[in-house]
């Protein structure tokens, strides 16, 4: 009919039909176009349009509950080992990271002062932009998830990191190549840090869905066995990704193969990396902002009607604060977050936030700068200090020859680390039931600060091994305490209650993913703070065993702050 219609018509008239529908859709959108931020980001499903609450209290047609069961149910241990999978890719990536980059940096030309500048860039980006995502997922409405898109969004800036850091040098040479004379080595160490900045940023930011993903569709009785199985995969991540940076690739046919030591581990890392981000991806569905918020109201809805007092959240309806205020209109009916809530007022809160998550963040800021100093300069303290190698030697020298083994050297003590990491993260949680999480906080703060000091002392092979275990307790210890804080706290809705320093935040919103993000966020503060000063710190002393004694210091601090921190029943 369509074709019969279209012969007599003609050319000119279909071209006149088509016309009008275009007309017709463009006119449409100019109508409809978001006007605002708010209006785009609620196009793209990343916030919430104001609604009323279903009135029926009958589930919503075409929605099979039964297909979110798992959220409110205890998960195995082999269900929160696939639910961590992500951050052992992470990992996986870090570990590349943290050994290769600065190395890489410094065969490239760039000197100690201007390497440290380069690490300052992605923590510049990071600290602004990474509680930001946190909010935003906390308000993400799309049909896979809160926490999920953000987790993919991330993983593909890491991916692009990895192909770029070890590449950045040849890609660099056949652009300056193509494009004639130029700036001597400036695309080679162009594409190196932007490389450098993705995969740092990314790699850091994408630990903060993987985590929310993990609290969210966990019970709150699973929070503490779940981040320390969280924590114990990000360790076997390191620990694997450091050994693979300890292997001589270069005298391997694959490391031949792969165009050097660097390619081949960077190679290895990528496909481990990939495949891990998809195992948790693919594992447990989330459920749907709307949905979630539907099923909230509901049973609210059903308490008052049956003479309760509004704040029973059963079955399909867990307790998450930040979603519903625990209180109720003069018509009985519960208030809705997004019925006065603004982006304005999602921001507001990473600003202003209680006394309790402030403590939490400073204690988390000065652990990151202590293990920043560690990982992110470890393998060039090896290779100069231990080793007595130079980084720019000529190929070949003695001088150089020793550096190259000092940094496979200091792998292999990085993974010593990555796996204490792990190990002492299977055993965490019970510490914390017979100790107290003040005592397992503080403890594993001062134990890390003992042995980076034993460490720089000594500057011997031994201690690399030896004391590089105290990073691991270090490592778990913060990975797992602020998040079992702040998802208590939450899970317990004490944020509307005194905290013990007569402080009431009933008028404020936070979201889960916020916090958790804006704790995360302190490993951006740590990073641009140690790389504005520790090449002059380096400079000043005349070693890079200024770096480790600074790790000693920054744990001890870290250590007299949490313990101050409001611990509640932990």
């Amino acid at each position: 009919m369509v074709d019969k219609l279209h012969e007599y018509q003609g050319p000119v008239g279909i071209a006149h039909t088509w016309r009008d529908a275009l007309q017709e859709r463009w006119y449409g959108w100019k109508e409809n176009r978001p006007r605002t931020l708010l209006q785009l980001l609620q196009s793209l499903g990343l916030a919430e349009v104001p609604g009323s609450p279903v009135e029926d209290g009958q589930t919503p047609a075409g929605v099979d509950m039964d297909q979110y069961s798992h959220i409110f149910r205890k998960k195995t241990r082999r269900e929160l080992i696939r639910i961590s999978a992500a951050v052992m890719g992470i990992e996986f990536s870090y570990a590349a990271e943290t050994a290769f980059v600065s190395p890489t940096l410094l065969k490239i030309g760039v000197d100690h002062q201007h390497m440290t500048l380069v690490w300052a860039v992605s923590p510049c980006i990071g600290f602004f932009v990474t509680p930001i995502l946190g909010s935003l997922s906390d308000r993400c409405t799309l049909p896979l998830g809160r926490r999920r898109p953000f987790l993919i969004l991330l993983a593909c800036g890491v991916f692009l990191g990895m192909m770029l850091v070890p590449n950045g040098e040849s890609l660099g040479h056949w652009v300056e190549g193509a494009s004639g004379p130029g700036v001597s080595n400036f695309w080679p160490i162009f594409f190196t840090v932007l490389g450098t900045v993705l995969l740092d940023f990314d790699a850091d930011a994408c630990q903060s869905p993987a985590r929310a993903y993990l609290l969210d569709i966990c019970v709150p009785e699973d929070h503490a066995k779940g981040l320390s199985t969280f924590t114990v995969m990000a360790g076997l991540g390191g620990f694997v990704g450091y050994l693979l940076g300890a292997v001589d690739w270069d005298s391997l046919k694959f490391g031949e193969l792969m165009g050097g030591h660097v390619r081949a581990v960077f190679t290895l890392v990528t496909f481990l990396f990939v495949g891990c981000i998809s195992y948790t991806v693919s594992s447990f569905k989330e459920m749907p902002l709307k949905l979630q918020r539907y099923n909230q109201t509901r049973i609210m809805v059903t308490d008052v009607d049956q003479g309760g007092d509004g704040d029973k959240l059963t079955d399909y309806a867990p307790k998450s604060y930040g979603t519903l205020v625990d209180a109720l209109e003069e018509n009985n009916e519960p208030v809705l977050i997004p019925e006065h809530a603004t982006f304005t007022h999602y921001l507001k809160t990473i600003v202003v936030m209680p006394t309790s998550i402030k403590l939490v963040c400073l204690t988390n800021l000065f652990c990151w700068m202590a293990h920043v100093c560690y990982s992110l300069y470890f393998t060039d303290y090896v290779g100069e200090a231990v080793f007595g190698g130079d980084p720019t030697a000529p190929p070949g020298s003695q001088g150089k020859l020793l550096y190259e083994q000092g940094v496979r050297f200091g792998s292999m003590g990085m993974s010593m680390y990555s796996l204490s990491c792990a190990c002492y993260s299977s055993v965490i949680e019970k510490f914390i039931k017979r100790f107290g999480a003040k005592r397992v906080y503080t403890g594993g703060l001062l134990f890390y600060s003992a042995g980076m000091f034993m460490m720089a002392v000594t500057r011997h092979k031994f201690s690399v091994i030896f004391f590089s275990w105290a990073a691991g307790v270090m490592y778990s210890t913060m990975f797992t305490m602020p998040f079992l804080l702040i998802a208590h706290y939450h899970s317990t809705n004490k944020f509307s209650e005194s905290l013990g320093d007569n402080e009431r935040v009933d008028d404020q919103i936070r979201g889960l993913g916020t916090d958790v993000a804006v704790v995360s966020s302190s490993v951006f503060v740590a990073q641009f703070i140690l790389s504005m000063c520790m090449g002059t710190i380096v400079n000043f002393f005349g070693t890079t065993s200024a770096v480790v004694y600074t790790a000693s210091f920054l744990g001890f601090c870290a250590s007299l702050i949490a313990s101050q921190i409001v611990y509640m029943d932990l």
